[in-house]
């Protein structure tokens, strides 16, 4: 039986002060259990990227509650906070976000490094990773000298090195060619089956919003659909 893994209630999001005030989230209630492929769409502007975000408890809402596996983040102060999102979190942007001049290797242990995780075993779960992915080859190179399909599956690697409950993809295939974003897919759908990893993906790609197991629509800053996908990519 799955459980609720990630949970809000109430969830507010403005930027600015009075005239110049945005409110990029309403009041979102949302429940994604263990183990679930969510995919969260809509338009520029709808506050998708939003709610990633502080779903991902990389930014703190306006008001309501954000709880993980039935704890209240809220309470929780930074450091701790950094710490639950480093073990259970892992991430897959559309900019890579690599420190180009350092080695694959290296790129992949940064996790674990903020985990305090041993020199040894930092390298044996790192590569580890990298085979998961199929670069252990290219763990000694520069990250700038990788293709961008080969950036994303380091990317994929470092979000799994710390064997994480959820994976929050923002475009993840947004910069890539047919081909190489149809590898990535299945690579990331691939540790939502095999591994039970819960996937939480941003995106405009409906072709790809529709291989997850659910959708949540946004629009202006309220969730509009909430729907199950059936196989096939039907609602």
């Amino acid at each position: 039986m799955k459980s609720t893994l990630l949970s809000t209630r109430g969830l507010k999001k403005a930027y600015g002060k009075r005239d110049s005030l945005f409110e990029a989230l309403k009041g979102i209630d949302l429940d994604i259990e263990s183990g679930e492929s969510v995919a969260i769409v809509g338009k520029s502007g709808s506050g998708k990227s939003t709610l990633m975000h502080l779903l991902a408890l990389l930014d703190k809402p306006s008001n309501g509650e954000i709880s993980l596996n039935g704890r209240n983040t809220s309470k929780l102060k930074n450091r701790k906070l950094n710490r639950l999102r480093n073990k259970e979190f892992g991430f897959v942007f559309q900019s890579f976000f690599m420190n180009a001049n350092d080695s694959v290797l290296n790129n992949v242990i940064l996790p674990l490094k903020i985990a305090g995780i041993g020199r040894r075993e930092r390298r044996r779960r790192a590569l580890e990773a990298l085979r998961v992915v199929e670069l252990e080859d290219k763990a000694k190179n520069k990250a700038k000298d990788l293709s961008g399909g080969q950036k994303q599956r380091v990317c994929i690697a470092r979000a799994i090195v710390n064997n994480p409950k959820v994976i929050f993809a923002d475009e993840p295939t947004g910069n890539l060619d047919s081909a190489t974003g149809d590898k990535i897919e299945n690579l990331l759908f691939g540790l939502n089956k095999e591994k039970g990893i819960t996937l939480i993906i941003v995106t405009h790609d409906e072709e790809l919003a529709a291989k997850c197991g659910r959708q949540i629509r946004i629009a202006d800053g309220s969730i509009v659909e909430d729907a199950k996908i059936k196989k096939g990519g039907k609602k």
